[in-house]
C-alpha cells in the first residue's frame, strides 16, 4: 500500500458525490491500481479531484493549480489568470471542457478563462505534446476539464459559500442533480463579487510618473461574475448521452492607471468606491452548447462531440484622442463576437486483450467579427479539419509501448481594414490608412508521437517523443495597432510559417513504503518559434513590436518527494526549473519573454484523525521560494526572488445525513511584497497581491 504524491492525488469521477467530503491529501491504492495509472498514457499526466481544487481555492481557477510543479498563472489582476504550462501560455496550450476545445479571445494578456471553476469534477492536465489527439494549439500540454459525475440518487445537492479578505470577494456556488430510470441531470448557478485588491505598496512607479495608490489598492480592479449550466443525460449498459449548456459572463475593470494613464486627466473619482466599476473595464459572456454521444459494443467504442461557443468580448475606455485620431464618439474601444462550431468523431477498438487503436478526425470553424473605434486585429475565419490514429500494445503487465500520426489542414482569412479616420499622406493628402490586407493562408502539418511505459515493482518509467505544432493565429498574421493595456505597437507578418515543436518528455516514480518520489524532465526544440520582437522605432507615440520567428532550444524538469514522517505528518517538497536559449534571430543568445524562473515549494501537513478534527481534518504550513529571473529579453525588466509563508486548515462534519466542510487558506501570511515574472501588471512595476485570507464552505445534502 502506497501513499501518492500530493501532486498526483486522484478523485475517481464515479464517486459518489457525498463521498467527496473526505479529504484527498492522503489517497492509498494499491501496487495494481498504481500500475494501470501509470501505464495508461507515456505523457506526464496530473488528475487533480474535486476535493483537492476546493481545498486549494485561490480565487480563479489556474491560481488554485499552481501547487502542480509546471504550472503557472499568469495574474492578471485579483479575479482572473490565463494558463501557463512549462514557461508556454495563450495559443501554445490548449484547454478542453468535456473533450470539447474552449476558444474565446485566447491571444489577448488582459483576461482569463471564461470558465465556471465550481462546475467542474476533476481536471487532467498533461505536460508535454498534446498536438496528437487536439492538434493545433497543444504544443506546451492540454487542461482538460471535466464535469463528468453522475448522481445515483433521484435528488442531491451542493452550496458553496466563500470568500476572500484581500478583495473583498465573496461568492456562491449552488449544484443540484439526480437521476432516474437511465437519464440524470445536472443544474448549477455561480455568483462572484469582488472589490478592488490591495497590494503591499502605498505607490508604484512607471517610466517618469509616480502613482499613489489609495489604502493600497489598485483602484478600478474590482469585478464580477455570473455563472450557469444545465447538464443532463442518459446512462445505459452500451449508451451514454449528455447535453451541456452553459453561460458565464464576467465584468471587470482595468488598473486604471495602468491604461494610457488618462487617469491623470480624467474627470472620474476612482476612489469613490472600492467595488465600483469605471471606464475602463470590460466584460466578457461565454456562451457553450454541448453534446457527446458514447456507444459501446463488445470491443468497439464510438465517441462523438458535437459544440458551439459564442464568445463575446466588449472593452471599453474613456474616449481620448491617440495620435491622428480625434475624440472617438463612444467609449467603445473594442468589441470581439466569436461563433465556433466544433465537431470530433473517434472510434477505440479492442483488437485483444493487449492491444488498443483509436482513431478519428475533428472539424473546427471560427468567425471572429470586431468593431469599436480601437483596432488590433481584423475580423477572420478559421477551419480545421484533422484525422489521427493512434495505437498502444499491452507487451506485458510491466511494458507499454504506443505511437501515432495526425494530419491537419487549416485555413485562416482576414479580412481588409481601414482607420475610420483620415491621416495625412506622402504628399499631405488624407488617406485612410490600411491597417490590414485582405489575407488567405492555408496550412498543412503532419504530427507524430511515440511513447514508452515500463513498470518493474516500485518503479515507474516513461518516455515519449513527438512532434506537434501550431498554426500562426490572426494577430501574428493581421495585427496592426495600439495595445494600450502594455503601452506597445503591434504589428503582425503575413509570411509566419507554422510553428513546429520537437519534444522528449521522461518520468521517473518510485514508490517506498514511507516516500515517494517522481522527477519529470523535458526536452524541446522549435526550428521556427513565434515571438513578438521590440524594436528600436516608435509609433503613434508607442515602440514598435513585430512577430517574427527563432530557433529555440529549451529544457527542464519538474520533480517532487513525498514523506511519511509518521501517521499523522507527511512532508512535501515540489519544484521546476525551465532553461530556454534563442539560438537564431535579432534576439540570438536570448531566453524567452517570460520565461518562469526556478522555484519549489515545501510544505508540512498534521492530520490528527481525532474526533475532534475528524478522520479528515488536517493543518499544513507552506513556504514556496522562487528565484530571481534574470534570464531576460530586453526591453523585459529582471525580477528579484522572493519567498512566501502560506497555511491552511480543514475538515469535514456530518450534520445527520448532510455534510459539511470547511477549507480555510493564509496565504502570504508576512504580507511580503514581490513581483511575479509571469505577471501581467509586473509590467507596470504593481507588485502582487499582498496577505490574504480565504475560506470555503461545502455543504452536500
Amino acid at each position: 500500500m502506497m501513499l501518492m504524491p500530493l501532486f498526483l492525488c486522484l478523485q475517481l469521477s464515479g464517486q459518489n458525490r457525498k463521498d467527496t467530503i473526505v479529504s484527498l491529501g492522503e489517497v492509498v491504492i494499491d501496487a495494481y491500481s498504481r500500475r494501470n495509472v501509470q501505464m495508461r498514457s507515456p505523457q506526464n499526466v496530473v488528475q487533480i479531484g474535486e476535493s483537492l481544487l476546493k481545498e486549494n481555492f485561490a480565487g480563479s481557477l489556474m491560481q488554485s493549480l499552481e501547487k502542480i510543479p509546471g504550472i503557472r498563472a499568469m495574474h492578471i489582476g485579483s479575479g482572473q489568470s490565463k494558463p501557463v504550462i512549462r514557461g508556454l501560455g495563450f495559443n501554445r496550450m490548449l484547454v478542453a471542457e468535456n473533450g470539447v476545445k474552449h476558444e474565446g479571445q485566447q491571444w489577448g494578456e488582459d483576461h482569463g478563462l471564461e470558465i465556471d471553476q465550481f462546475a467542474l469534477d476533476n481536471i487532467e492536465i498533461i505536460k508535454g505534446p498534446g498536438a496528437l489527439l487536439y492538434g493545433s494549439d497543444a504544443i506546451a500540454g492540454v487542461i482538460n476539464l471535466k464535469s463528468s459525475y453522475v448522481s445515483q440518487k433521484a435528488l442531491e445537492g451542493e452550496i458553496n459559500l466563500f470568500g476572500r479578505t484581500n478583495n473583498e470577494s465573496a461568492g456562491v456556488s449552488v449544484h443540484l442533480g439526480g437521476k432516474r430510470n437511465g437519464f440524470w441531470y445536472k443544474v448549477n448557478f455561480t455568483h462572484i463579487d469582488y472589490a478592488d485588491y490591495q497590494v503591499p505598496a502605498d505607490s508604484i512607479q512607471y517610466y517618469s510618473y509616480y502613482i499613489k495608490l489609495k489604502n493600497k489598492r489598485l483602484r478600478n480592479t474590482a469585478g464580477k461574475e455570473r455563472n450557469g449550466g444545465v447538464h443532463f443525460g442518459f446512462i445505459s449498459d452500451k449508451w451514454f448521452a449528455t447535453f451541456y449548456l452553459s453561460d458565464v459572463y464576467a465584468k471587470s475593470g482595468f488598473f486604471a492607471d495602468a491604461h494610457g494613464l488618462e487617469v491623470r486627466l480624467s474627470e472620474i473619482d476612482y476612489d469613490r468606491s472600492v467595488r465600483d466599476i469605471d471606464l475602463p473595464y470590460h466584460s466578457v459572456n461565454h456562451f457553450k452548447a454541448t453534446g457527446h454521444i458514447s456507444y459501446r459494443l463488445d470491443r468497439l467504442t464510438l465517441d462523438s462531440d458535437f459544440a458551439w461557443q459564442n464568445n463575446y468580448r466588449q472593452e471599453y475606455s474613456e474616449p481620448v484622442s491617440h495620435g491622428y485620431m480625434p475624440v472617438p464618439p463612444d467609449a467603445l474601444e473594442r468589441r470581439f463576437n466569436k461563433d465556433t462550431y466544433t465537431a470530433n468523431i473517434a472510434a477505440k477498438f479492442t483488437f485483444a486483450a493487449r492491444h488498443g487503436m483509436h482513431a478519428g478526425f475533428n472539424f473546427e470553424h471560427q468567425d471572429n467579427r470586431r468593431s469599436g473605434w480601437g483596432f488590433i486585429i481584423p475580423d477572420f475565419r478559421t477551419h480545421s479539419l484533422g484525422a489521427f490514429v493512434y495505437d498502444r500494445w499491452y507487451l506485458s503487465d510491466k511494458l507499454t509501448v504506443s505511437g501515432g500520426v495526425r494530419l491537419d489542414r487549416i485555413q485562416t482569412e482576414t479580412d481588409e481594414y481601414k482607420d475610420w479616420y483620415a491621416t495625412p499622406g506622402e504628399n499631405g493628402a488624407a488617406v485612410y490608412r490600411e491597417r490590414s490586407a485582405a489575407l488567405l493562408r492555408t496550412f498543412r502539418c503532419m504530427t507524430w508521437s511515440v511513447g514508452l511505459n515500463y513498470n518493474p515493482e516500485e518503479w515507474s518509467f516513461k518516455a515519449n517523443i513527438g512532434k506537434s505544432f501550431r498554426t500562426p493565429i490572426p494577430k501574428e498574421l493581421a495585427s496592426d495597432g495600439v495595445n494600450y493595456h502594455i503601452f506597445r505597437y503591434e504589428k503582425g507578418n503575413a509570411g509566419l510559417s507554422p510553428e513546429e515543436s520537437y519534444q522528449l518528455d521522461a518520468g521517473v516514480s518510485w514508490y517506498g513504503e514511507r516516500i515517494n518520489i517522481q522527477i519529470e524532465p523535458y526536452l524541446n526544440y522549435f526550428p521556427n518559434f513565434i515571438y513578438l520582437n521590440p524594436t528600436a522605432g516608435y509609433n503613434e507615440g508607442l515602440q514598435m513590436y513585430y512577430y517574427t520567428q527563432s530557433e529555440v532550444f529549451r529544457w527542464g524538469f519538474e520533480f517532487g518527494v513525498n514523506y511519511k514522517i509518521i501517521k499523522q505528518i507527511e512532508l512535501s517538497l515540489i519544484g521546476d526549473y525551465l532553461y530556454a536559449r534563442q539560438l537564431s534571430g535579432d534576439k540570438k543568445g536570448y531566453t524567452l519573454p517570460f520565461s518562469p524562473p526556478a522555484g519549489a515549494n515545501v510544505e508540512i501537513k498534521y492530520l490528527p484523525q481525532t474526533r475532534w478534527t475528524g478522520m479528515d481534518g488536517y493543518i499544513s504550513l507552506g513556504f514556496r521560494a522562487v528565484s530571481a529571473q534574470n534570464e531576460i529579453v530586453p526591453p523585459e525588466n529582471a525580477t528579484p526572488g522572493y519567498q512566501l509563508l502560506n497555511a491552511a486548515c480543514g475538515r469535514s462534519f456530518a450534520v445527520g445525513a448532510t455534510g459539511l466542510k470547511v477549507n480555510f487558506q493564509a496565504h502570504n501570511l508576512l504580507n511580503r511584497r514581490y513581483y511575479d515574472h509571469t505577471g501581467f501588471y509586473r509590467l507596470i512595476d504593481v507588485p502582487e497581491a499582498g496577505r490574504n485570507f480565504s475560506i470555503m464552505t461545502v455543504f452536500n445534502f
